[in-house]
């Protein structure tokens, strides 16, 4: 086996790795290496007089935590792009102090479109800033608190961890404690960040943990360059994005399984003993490019407290090292793992670390929590979850949820966690500031109790998508309101009136509202179409799989309402949605459907002679009773009945499909 030391003294000698030699890096792994660590040409573009950065720019700019974008509702054929900037915080564990909060409202009204997003990462978006401004924004975010460095590009990302602020368990201030040390550990070094945007001032001198710079140095078994300014990174980062979370026993809240590496606390008489390893995971994909696919992470090891850092460092190195840097679409961790095998990974994980890897410890079955409504903190304080639907923070109409959220901050300075699952909890809330600050939400239209909340609407998630996101080939965020209301409009019709499953959509496969991991999720494949993937868990513990490729949204009800319906004459006692799907599998599902006869949408019945096809006249959302009879052959029917069996589609649909295709031949 080669010796680890001598590959990070090139990590880009593709001899060394997997990937074939007559492979030529990627085009963004050369403009990283002109960079000058990250400098280049975003340092000179910011100073030129333009509402847009170049293309080589663009891919540097990610580093520093901003996609350049553009508002495609406001593009008019001929002219130039409406361009302007979405900035996201890194905020570990999903920390915001008041202060900054208070900074990014203000930043929202001042340059960006008067709106904030929570992310699914536990982070903050802003949009619609302009490029005059953008160095304005990330000047006032390093200012207060806040850092936007690493939030995006080619390295670990924003770290992960429970966002409920319990003080009298200790394995919670343990993983909030870990999230922040490894953020600061996976940083970057380089200085390009505050000579761009401060001017070469850091605003916040802060002591490092002295565990943390002497692990960051620490090499012996050929983690780290010794040239340079980036000791982990090297001049060429990682071959993408590196996404890390920390969690404790029981508590999935974080999705630990869709990360690259997550870190489980092992916690015994209140005393941190050491984490249990994942590794791997990750749900980004391409359409029909099978070899790109969402993966569950591995476990791989237990590491003891004293060397947690060092593990990091052994799976990063890993990643660094042999992560294909040929096609940015399979260069994640989870198809280093998928390509060697664990085996492999666990030899070349040793061989970083320095020694042997110990064994997983046994963990409880991982749930899933979101810790909305008021709640003991276990101090005597109290802590506070706000629903924000898509992790929009709006004021529309009676609803002023921005204003209120301000207000709190404002008269009480209270901290937030941002969540996973795009929410916010206030916490180290005294008893007596509790009345005023449900007035203040009550005032302001805003529902504080998760008991009244509409579950579907809860438990659901998506994407910003269209109009902003490059990538999004059809809407998510914009319809997901109202997708839901299909949905239980549906779930009702069919005799589920009180059932409910976390629902995720995005707009592209990307997946950033983790919709591989939901009970139904909808990923974006074209214009108002849809991929449908159905049996994920309730607990975000299995992948779901792909039920149809593509469903135009107008399908909607015609592709759920027969499985619902089996969900409802099958299911058993007390069975989730994804669970049930999960143990029946596809093929009963698409048997089901095939023969599905539906009075409100449209069904075939049988003579003894011909067969006869009834279908509505008005659109299948319509409780319209008039129909159409049409008489179609034994023979052609039996056929009908195997396709739609092959394509899980109800026979109607399959019929208005080819007669729409044929009358417009």
């Amino acid at each position: 086996m080669h010796c680890p030391h001598s590959l990070v003294q090139n990590p880009m000698d593709k001899s060394l790795t997997p990937a074939p030699a007559t492979r030529k890096p990627s085009k963004v792994e050369g403009l990283k290496e002109k960079s000058n660590f990250l400098r280049e040409p975003v340092a000179t573009e910011i100073l030129q007089d333009t509402n847009h950065f170049t293309e080589d720019a663009t891919q540097i700019l990610k580093f520093h935590g901003s996609y350049q974008q553009d508002n495609r509702d406001n593009r008019v054929k001929g002219q130039e792009k409406d361009y302007q900037f979405m900035i996201r915080t890194k905020s570990p564990g999903g920390f915001v102090p008041p202060q900054l909060y208070l900074t990014l409202d203000r930043l929202a009204e001042e340059y960006g479109n008067q709106t904030l997003r929570v992310t699914t990462r536990q982070g903050f978006q802003l949009h619609g800033i302009l490029k005059r401004n953008l160095k304005a924004a990330i000047a006032a975010i390093i200012k207060n608190m806040g850092s936007t460095l690493g939030a995006c590009g080619d390295l670990n990302r924003n770290v992960m961890a429970p966002p409920a602020p319990f003080k009298n368990k200790p394995e919670y201030q343990y993983a909030w404690e870990y999230a922040n040390n490894i953020a600061q550990l996976l940083s970057p070094q380089t200085g390009a960040y505050y000579e761009i945007w401060l001017d070469g001032e850091k605003a916040i001198s802060v002591e490092e943990n002295p565990a943390l710079v002497a692990a960051r140095q620490r090499n012996g078994t050929g983690t780290i360059f010794h040239s340079g300014e980036e000791p982990i990174y090297g001049s060429h980062y990682m071959p993408r994005k590196f996404k890390c979370a920390v969690t404790v026993p029981e508590d999935n809240s974080v999705d630990l399984y869709s990360q690259d590496l997550a870190l489980v606390a092992i916690v015994n008489d209140q005393k941190l003993e050491g984490f249990n390893v994942f590794a791997g995971g990750g749900l980004g994909r391409t359409h029909n490019k099978e070899e790109t696919f969402a993966r569950l992470a591995d476990p791989i090891c237990y590491v003891p407290q004293a060397e947690v850092y060092d593990m990091v460092k052994a799976i990063v190195a890993t990643q660094r090292d042999y992560g294909d840097r040929t096609d940015r679409r399979r260069a994640r961790l989870k198809y280093l793992i998928h390509d060697w095998g664990i085996d492999k990974f666990h030899s070349m994980v040793e061989e970083y670390f320095g020694k042997p890897l110990e064994p997983f410890k046994p963990l409880p079955e991982f749930k899933y929590k979101d810790f909305l409504g008021w709640q003991e903190q276990g101090d005597g304080k109290l802590f506070l979850g706000i629903s924000i639907e898509n992790g929009r923070i709006k004021d529309e109409g009676s609803w002023k949820l921005r204003t209120v959220l301000r207000e709190i901050v404002q008269q009480f300075a209270l901290p937030i966690r941002l969540t996973p699952h795009q929410n916010l909890i206030f916490y180290d809330i005294a008893p007596e500031q509790k009345q005023k600050i449900e007035q203040l939400l009550n005032q302001y239209g805003v529902q504080a109790d998760p008991e009244a909340l509409n579950p579907l609407v809860r438990y659901s998630m998506a994407c910003p998508a269209l109009p902003t996101c490059g990538l999004a080939t059809t809407e998510s965020e914009r319809v997901m309101p109202s997708v839901l209301k299909r949905i239980e409009t549906l779930l009702d019709k069919v005799g589920l009136e009180q059932e409910y499953f976390g629902v995720r959509m995005t707009g592209c496969p990307n997946g950033c509202a983790r919709p591989y991991m939901a009970e139904l999720g909808f990923v974006g494949s074209g214009p108002d179409t849809y991929q449908v993937w159905l049996g994920g868990s309730a607990n975000q513990t299995r992948l779901a799989e792909t039920y149809i490729d593509k469903m135009h949204i107008n399908e909607l009800e015609a592709t759920l309402e027969p499985i619902f319906v089996y969900f409802k004459k099958s299911r058993k006692l007390d069975e989730k949605f994804g669970d049930f799907y999960h143990r029946v599998g596809l093929e009963a599902v698409q048997q089901f459907v095939a023969e599905y006869q539906s009075d409100s949408t449209a069904y075939v019945e049988a003579t003894n002679n011909s067969n006869a096809l009834v279908t509505n006249s008005e659109p299948v959302t319509t409780a319209a009773k008039a129909r159409r009879r049409v008489s179609i052959q034994d023979g052609v029917y039996e056929r009908l009945k195997e396709v739609a069996l092959s394509q899980g589609k109800p026979v109607t649909q399959l019929v208005n499909e080819a007669l729409e295709a044929y009358l417009e031949s």
